[in-house]
């Protein structure tokens, strides 16, 4: 397909990804994501992040193709639309994690104090609480915490999408937080 398409052609193209056609997918896809590509790494200024929002935009168009209206505007802005969205929620997400990463790092050294068996039994309510997570969110916490994987490694051990390997940690550990928090007020 042109890098443009003629304007039937559009209109046809657009008219047939409303129906679902699989094969519109890939031509739109084809078509619309460089541009795509383009908006959501100027917003998030990260290439792995570009590449999950351009990915969850084409996602979020498939799945949501029944509120496009071809009469109503044109494919590229829709999907336009749809990046800025995705896009602004990356950021929101990376924001969140940057803040929870400088909470972690301005946490006081642990004393000297704290006796080997504190340690064992923080270990063993780790270990318990993390049986209790959902096994994605736990399969990626062990991945990232027992096997030291990066994100990028985690996705590709997972065959998950980089964003969902980071919710999953995010969850995961907002989960394991809470939990433990409860059981240190109990103590």
């Amino acid at each position: 397909m042109a890098l443009h398409a003629e304007p039937d052609n559009d209109a046809q193209l657009a008219a047939s990804f409303a129906d679902g056609e699989q094969t519109a997918l890939r031509a739109v896809y084809e078509e619309h994501a460089p541009l795509v590509y383009r908006i959501a790494l100027a917003i998030v200024r990260s290439v792995p992040d570009a590449e999950d929002v351009t990915q969850a935009t084409f996602i979020s168009a498939w799945r949501g193709r029944d509120t496009f209206d071809p009469e109503t505007g044109n494919l590229a802005g829709w999907l336009v639309g749809i990046a800025r969205r995705r896009a602004i929620d990356q950021l929101r997400v990376i924001s969140r994690e940057n803040r929870v990463l400088q909470a972690v790092s301005n946490e006081p050294p642990v004393s000297e104090s704290h006796s080997a068996m504190d340690s064992v039994v923080e270990r063993v309510l780790v270990t318990d609480e993390l049986s209790k997570l959902p096994t994605a969110q736990r399969h990626v916490l062990e991945l990232a915490f027992y096997e030291g994987l990066t994100h990028v490694q985690i996705a590709a051990t997972t065959d998950m999408p980089v964003g969902t390997v980071k919710s999953h940690l995010r969850r995961g550990l907002n989960r394991l937080r809470q939990r433990l928090e409860v059981d240190s007020a109990l103590v």
